[in-house]
């Protein structure tokens, strides 16, 4: 049992070795991912149409109705909808400028408006999928529908528990130790070119291996607008993961927070190697010391790109939220970078608020796979009449615009705070425009 055992690691070392490891070093594919997500979309379609016809063959709901866009708003201004209400149900001229109580209804109709189609509530919560793919996490009233469905339901869990599950952890494990390894190595060298140009393979060699890690199938577009040194790369936030399909791709220098346990020590091992921008916790709430930070970096050309992610907090992957401007104040050329993911195959979307990361890296790394596609955008400068927040709101919409995504203008922050007194203040300011 022993030898047979011993046996079967030297096997799976050795493929894992020869058909995964080294063609992520040297950036290859053996085009083994495709066929595979090939596979699951025939399973998946197969599957899809058997439930639908079980479904219909009982007479039960399959999906879970869509309530998206169920009031029809018109964009019409806050004066004119008062002007509407009182035409209706009042005899007094419509350009009275005093109090009326049906005016009440107005913001009692948009308050019900905005608790049964809450825009801000519902990116922060999975995107729900139209048709099942074999998750039973993404299915929301499924039901036995047959013997055969159930059968490979069963055997997908199989595999993807006892085969996958073993094979991506000891892939990101080796991913990670190279990483440490590599750059710690990298750290001692004198700086000069023969460092730099290490230090960029090694974070591209290691980042290669834990995209395999997550059967990660990237779609890569316009590269020739990809950032360069003295520049910042901005990019819309569904996922930590973010960073590892980016950088699998480029070279980059990370800015974040500085973390104890195992991420302190890869921080730690990567500052070595590379100079990329850590902040102390007290540091990060001193906008001034942040921002002068970030200059610095992006004044030396001889610096890679920054990669920053201005919502500061994870979007479902269905829109994009306002952006910090403190990026964008800097005065360096902007790269916009759009990510999109098809939740078919694996749900990227990290809820913070409900999982914590050892369980939401169990659900990736159980999912089928993530499939994502990349849109590098032309670089972008900040113009000489736009301030920092018409820059970065620009930049927004050209994000939100090649991804396919809803261009939101709230503070993703309204994830884990109230809505600031500033907003219920501008209506307040309008309405008193009117009757002051």
């Amino acid at each position: 049992v022993v030898n047979l055992l011993g046996i079967s690691i030297t096997v799976l070392f050795t493929l894992l070795l020869v058909f995964i490891i080294v063609p992520a070093i040297f950036g290859v594919s053996f085009g083994i991912r495709k066929v595979y997500m090939k596979t699951l979309l025939k399973i998946f379609q197969w599957a899809t149409l058997r439930i639908e016809r079980g479904a219909k063959e009982k007479n039960h709901p399959l999906y879970k109705p869509y309530v998206n866009g169920i009031i029809a708003k018109e964009p019409t201004s806050l004066e004119e909808e008062i002007k509407e209400i009182r035409r209706s149900g009042s005899g007094k001229a419509l350009d009275t400028p005093e109090f009326e109580l049906s005016d009440i209804f107005y913001f009692c109709r948009k308050g019900i408006e905005t608790i049964m189609d809450d825009e801000v509530t519902k990116r922060f919560s999975a995107e729900e999928l139209e048709s099942w793919n074999l998750l039973s996490r993404t299915n929301y009233n499924f039901q036995y529908i047959s013997l055969r469905l159930t059968v490979l339901w069963g055997l997908g869990v199989l595999i993807r528990y006892c085969f996958l599950l073993p094979l991506r952890i000891a892939l990101a494990f080796t991913g990670i130790s190279l990483l440490v390894t590599g750059t710690t190595v990298v750290g001692y060298l004198p700086n000069g070119r023969c460092k730099d140009f290490l230090s960029k393979h090694v974070h591209l060699m290691c980042y290669r291996i834990c995209v395999r890690a997550l059967t990660a199938i990237i779609t890569y577009h316009d590269r020739e607008n990809r950032p360069r040194n003295g520049g910042i790369c901005v990019a819309n936030h569904t996922s930590p993961i973010d960073v590892i399909i980016l950088a699998s791709d480029g070279y980059y220098a990370m800015v974040g927070q500085i973390h104890g346990g195992l991420m302190g020590v890869i921080q730690r091992a990567m500052v070595k190697a590379c100079p990329h921008v850590w902040f102390e916790r007290s540091e990060v709430k001193d906008r001034h010391l942040v921002a002068r930070r970030l200059t610095e970096h992006a004044q030396d050309k001889s610096k890679l790109p920054i990669l920053i992610f201005p919502e500061g907090t994870c979007i479902n992957n269905t829109s994009v939220m306002m952006f910090k401007k403190g990026s964008f104040e800097i005065g360096a050329t902007v790269y916009p970078v759009a990510i999109k993911y098809d939740p078919q195959f694996g749900d990227a979307f990290w809820n913070s608020s409900k999982y914590g990361m050892v369980t939401y890296l169990l659900r990736m790394m159980t999912s089928w796979a993530i499939v994502c596609s990349v849109w590098y955008l032309p670089p972008m400068t900040r113009q000489p009449e736009e301030d920092a927040v018409q820059f970065a709101n620009r930049v927004k919409s050209a994000i939100a615009r090649q991804g396919g995504l809803v261009d939101l203008l709230w503070d993703g922050g309204l994830k884990r705070e109230k809505v600031k007194d500033a907003f219920k203040e501008e209506q307040q300011k309008l309405y008193s425009k009117m009757i002051v």
